[in-house]
């Protein structure tokens, strides 16, 4: 079913002796407000962990697929979409194949984007009018095949005729996508790729802010040994006591609220619904227990809030919402390092009209 009410959430997670979310412009420590100190974790961050969830729950049921997964080429599922569409994107390259250069295919697979069709007056090399020259070079060069059959295949690279989509193709291709990708639906997502059909772009209905850490955060780096050596010139080096050293970056503990918001008007165009809504709020009350590692520590949903709107436009500002939810540290406590050193305030009395409190954990 279609939604029909909005919903600004508020998510509370904590992370105990882990980075939860690493700084590459700052050699991978976790990542803070350089004016007060307070942790910083960003909303792509927490996607990741949603898309991650979806993944392993729904393993790969129709409709519940990911877009941006991790190591994916992008481009692949535009033009899978306007395949499955039969919309053309240009017209295909075609050149009969000698005698001699047919027998060094036998064993020999070729690139995405070339394919070989049998007629009885001989074969023909059939290359894609979506077809990644570069990719395909790349794909020869690897698979090493025979002078002879690489000088044909590179020779005749040229001449497919791509076109762009028209308007009314893209918005199939964004339609498509809404309907086969959870996150494309939920987030949203720039389709409108150069290197692929344009699947023009997606305003999700799902927004997340940064999540920011209640009280400030102490980054500590750690020295560690690995008892061993990748070379047999650092153990030459070493006479054999081989170890190598490292750094690993921790919050001892810390505290994380992040807000966010649905919007009906946005689940409409996307095709968000009711059903897509419940898997979030599993995803966010169960990402972590997903996505353990030494390097994350011990990460943990502690709260989720959900404000519903009696209405698609909301009946009330968020903020003023956002803020019946205290989180205090309790007194006497002057380093916390759990859940338990804070206390959390929830003002549920005389909600505005129209406002419904669901306490999810």
């Amino acid at each position: 079913m279609a939604l029909e009410h909005r919903c600004d959430f508020l998510l509370v997670f904590d992370v105990q002796d882990g980075n939860p979310n690493g700084d590459p412009d700052a050699g991978n420590l976790p990542r803070i407000d350089p004016e007060t100190g307070h942790g910083l974790i960003t909303d792509v961050c927490l996607k990741r962990k949603v898309r991650n969830y979806v993944l392993l729950s729904k393993l790969g049921q129709p409709g519940f697929d990911i877009y941006v997964k991790e190591k994916a080429v992008l481009g692949r599922a535009h033009v899978q979409a306007f395949q499955d569409l039969k919309i053309a994107l240009g017209e295909e390259a075609r050149h009969a194949i000698p005698e001699d250069v047919k027998a060094l295919l036998t064993d020999f697979d070729l690139p995405e984007g070339l394919s070989v069709e049998e007629e009885d007056d001989g074969a023909t090399l059939i290359v894609a009018a979506d077809a990644d020259p570069k990719a395909i070079k790349d794909a020869i060069k690897e698979s090493k095949p025979s002078p002879k059959l690489k000088e044909f295949i590179m020779g005749h690279l040229k001449g497919t005729k791509a076109r762009k989509p028209t308007g009314a193709e893209s918005d199939k291709g964004r339609k498509l996508m809404c309907e086969r990708y959870f996150d494309v639906r939920t987030f949203g997502a720039v389709m409108s790729l150069a290197s692929a059909p344009n699947c023009g772009q997606v305003r999700g209905p799902v927004q997340l802010t940064f999540s920011r850490s209640i009280d400030p955060i102490v980054q500590l780096e750690h020295s560690i040994t690995r008892m061993a050596v990748a070379t047999e010139k650092e153990a030459e080096k070493q006479s054999g006591d081989n170890r190598t050293m490292g750094r690993k970056a921790t919050v001892p503990y810390g505290i994380y609220v992040c807000h966010g918001f649905v919007s009906p008007s946005l689940a409409a165009q996307t095709g968000f619904n009711d059903v897509d809504l419940a898997l979030l709020w599993k995803a966010l009350e169960q990402m972590f227990e997903n996505d353990r590692s030494a390097a994350r520590g011990l990460m943990t949903t502690r709260k989720l809030f959900v404000f519903e709107h009696n209405s698609l436009l909301g009946d009330a500002r968020a903020a003023d919402l956002f803020d019946r939810i205290k989180i205090k540290r309790k007194e006497g406590v002057e380093a916390p390092r759990s859940f338990g050193d804070y206390v959390v305030e929830v003002d549920d009395k005389n909600l505005p009209k129209g406002i419904t409190l669901h306490s999810r954990v």
